[in-house]
């Protein structure tokens, strides 16, 4: 199952208000280049072709996670399979290119530019003049303005999701003819690219009635390559059918079937014929690209492989078995003859069952990118131990994110970079690595960190009945070692302990932390270079009496003084008579199953620096809405998409949660409780500037104070994986891109898609 925090961009952040505050932020580090957004880490994928060497004609069927309660992606159940629906059927004005950027679609637009900012910001588009609507009707300003009332958020009898952008708008108007719209914003809005995509005829959102019930299991006026044909919730499947009245490119497939099929499933449905393109867990794509490889040489005797090895049989089995194999089947015990003979039998059916399935899958490719979403460590700020951003500081600190990376992306042959920001994707207009306000991995810091909340190895732990105390109460033979604690200190009153910022104060050949020299390399990044890094990560005191460190924000390092107790390596920590414990939530479901491999890794890193954690693992239908988004867990993984409009659709997810007029905490979408006023303040101000460098940097600011505050890390850019059959043309692994869907469809004969040669990857930054 995937976990991607919420579907289409339409219903995916709402927004949050946000607060005035003062900032000061670190240079950022992590990129020599001067445009620190770099290049995507990988391309699409999509078997590319020129329409002159695709078919006319043709059904595609498509697997999608669920057939839609609504076709309206302004609604709160709207999913991703509606999105898919809304970009076949429906207008975008603007459209995502390979770097995740808005770019103007001519299909609709001829223009659509800011042409004045005082004393109010005016945006006018010029539509296509051949745009029109399934019905006959000009698509204009009478559109524009019903989608803007509905979405106002001014009308509680509208069921909307969200109202952010629109809010902002104060009229809308005819320009100087039919084919232009005049939109006046009552606010500066930064991302007016985002508004009216998709956009809806007024049928839709004209009245309260239409746009809550018109648009949920039909789309009687479309105006896209496609229109919905029907909604099958019966048959699982919506069908798509090409539009008459479209006046661009024209279709290449008759019909679209987008079919709801379960993850688990799809396999069996791909070698069953009843599917032509799939999106695969990594388990579905091996044995894809298995069937698809060159086919083995068929030299050698039945007991002998080619140049003589042994013949492996099927399922595993080696010559030396098939040979024992023979033996029974022809000896002279009857019985073990008759009972080798039948399983013989139903191995050689097994055979050609696996056979036949290899066969049917030989026609599929596996094509791969990586998905415009990131999957992230969450950490539950708003009460308990993580409520201290000291502990958030050091859990974060003990994350290797590159082996993270690494343990999902590199057997897929993908690049295997850490994710830098939690804006944007690297090759984003506002991506930058701002992991510098963090610092790197470093389990004697985050140690530190640990001591300085209190959290240290050895701590009285209260006991439970029928079990032992724990800890300094374990028994009386410590005590008497403690007792006697003072004769045992080293020479100049040292006694081992590894003091913040004082890297260089040992000199009797004693490490830092109670290990060997030769262990402390393996655990801490390694020799001079990891005891480098923590020297420039323990900061100084300023005048302010504040901590500051080079990449970092005022009070986010420990305190220089601070003791990380000796033999703190792996020692459980304790405080207040309670173990440092964390409930680490996970989902069950069959799909997940790379999210437990990198929960076993992180629990396993989080050990090393004397936190414990409680796996828990939880039903997929259960996993967001009572867990993450109820607050149940101290440890979640889950992925949220990225945005070409993170001013806007960022901004719920990490704004300061604020109380309700009930007593309750408004969290939006920051499921994880940890937020600041300065980061509102950023957000407010790159949500209105128009000057897009400004912007960015803005933003990037903003994301080395999220990253500062520890509520999240970012790990991964999440794999993209699909089947496709191999004559299938532009369709695949989109990456950034919004497909194009009047370009889909199969190849001619003896024409060929252009696939990357091997996925890009950028070189790791200095």
């Amino acid at each position: 199952m995937s976990h991607v925090g919420v579907g289409p961009r339409a219903v995916m952040r709402s927004v949050a208000f946000l607060t005035a505050g003062v900032l000061a932020v670190p240079a950022l580090a992590g990129c020599t280049s001067e445009d620190p957004s770099g290049k995507p880490l990988a391309e699409r994928d999509v078997a590319a072709a020129a329409r002159t060497s695709v078919s006319d004609g043709g059904t595609l069927r498509w697997a999608v996670d669920s057939v839609p309660d609504t076709l309206n992606a302004f609604q709160s159940d709207a999913d991703a399979t509606t999105t898919r629906v809304a970009q076949a059927v429906l207008p975008s004005m603007f459209r995502m290119d390979e770097t995740g950027s808005p770019v103007r679609n001519p299909d609709y637009l001829e223009s659509a530019e800011v042409v004045d900012t005082e004393p109010k910001q005016v945006v006018v588009y010029k539509l296509n003049q051949q745009a029109v609507w399934s019905d006959g009707r000009e698509i204009g300003a009478a559109d524009f303005a019903a989608q803007w009332r509905a979405l106002s958020g001014k009308d509680s009898a509208y069921w909307t999701a969200r109202n952010a952008g629109y809010d902002r708008i104060e009229k809308i108007e005819r320009g100087a003819s039919d084919l232009e719209v005049k939109v006046t914003f009552s606010r500066p809005y930064a991302d007016w690219k985002a508004l009216f995509t998709p956009l809806y005829p007024k049928d839709v959102t004209g009245t309260p009635d239409a746009f809550n019930d018109g648009a949920r299991r039909a789309l009687k006026v479309s105006a896209g390559p496609f229109a919905v044909k029907k909604v099958d919730t019966k048959g699982d499947q919506v069908v798509l059918t090409g539009n008459p009245r479209w006046w661009g490119e024209p279709a290449k497939l008759d019909e679209i079937v987008l079919r709801a099929v379960p993850r688990d499933e799809r396999v069996s449905e791909l070698v069953a014929g009843k599917l032509d393109l799939a999106e695969i867990d990594p388990e579905t794509a091996d044995e894809v690209g298995l069937a698809a490889g060159p086919p083995r040489d068929a030299t050698g005797t039945p007991l002998m492989g080619p140049g003589g090895s042994p013949a492996a049989g099927a399922q595993g089995r080696s010559a030396a078995e098939a040979l024992r194999s023979w033996a029974v089947a022809n000896g002279s015990d009857e019985e073990a003859a008759e009972e080798e003979v039948l399983a013989r039998e139903e191995r050689r059916e097994a055979e050609a069952k696996a056979r036949r399935r290899q066969q049917a899958l030989s026609g599929f490719e596996v094509r791969k990118s990586l998905e415009p979403a990131y999957t992230q460590l969450a950490l539950n700020g708003a009460d308990g131990p993580l409520a201290d951003e000291r502990v958030r500081r050091a859990v974060a600190r003990a994350l290797d994110r590159e082996k993270l990376a690494e343990a999902v992306l590199k057997p897929l042959g993908l690049p295997a970079e850490p994710v830098g920001s939690h804006l944007a994707l690297s090759g984003q207009p506002a991506y930058a690595d701002g992991s510098g306000a963090l610092g790197e991995q470093n389990a004697k810091e985050a140690r530190a960190l640990l001591a300085d909340a209190g959290w240290v190895p050895g701590g009285p732990v209260k006991k439970k009945d029928g079990e032992e105390a724990a800890g300094a109460e374990k028994d009386k033979k410590d005590e008497e070692e403690k007792d006697g604690k003072d004769e045992k200190k080293s020479e100049g009153d040292d006694d081992g302990t590894y003091i913040v910022g004082e890297d260089n104060k040992n000199t009797d050949n004693k490490n830092t932390d109670g290990r060997n020299e030769g262990d402390r390399n393996d655990d801490d990044g390694g020799g001079d270079d990891a005891k480098d890094g923590a020297d420039r990560e323990s900061g100084e005191k300023h005048s302010s009496g504040k901590n500051t460190a080079q990449g970092g924000a005022p009070g986010a390092y420990a305190p220089k003084g601070t003791a990380a107790p000796a033999g703190a390596a792996a020692a459980p920590l304790a405080k207040d008579g309670k173990a440092l414990t964390l409930r680490f939530v996970l989902p069950s479901g069959p799909g997940s199953e790379t999210l437990r491999t990198v929960a076993d890794r992180i629990t396993d890193m989080l050990k090393e620096i004397g936190i414990g954690t409680e796996v828990s693992k939880v039903p997929d239908e259960s996993y967001f809405k009572d867990h993450i988004a109820a607050g149940e867990y101290d440890l979640a993984l889950y992925s949220w998409p990225a945005s070409a409009f993170p001013a806007t659709d960022a901004r719920p997810i990490y704004a300061k949660p604020v109380p309700a007029a009930d007593g309750s905490l408004n969290v939006a979408q920051n499921y994880t409780r940890v937020g600041t006023d300065q980061v509102d303040q950023l957000f407010d101000r790159a949500m209105t500037t128009l000057d897009q460098k400004e912007a960015r940097g803005l933003l990037r600011k903003a994301d080395s104070r999220i990253w500062a505050a520890a509520g999240s890390v970012p790990l991964y850019q999440r794999p993209q994986l699909v089947a496709a059959r191999e004559n299938l043309a532009n369709a695949g692994a989109f990456g950034f891109e919004t497909p194009v869907y009047e370009d889909m469809g199969f190849l001619k004969k003896g024409a060929h898609g252009s696939r990357p040669s091997a996925p890009a990857s950028s070189s790791p930054s200095s």
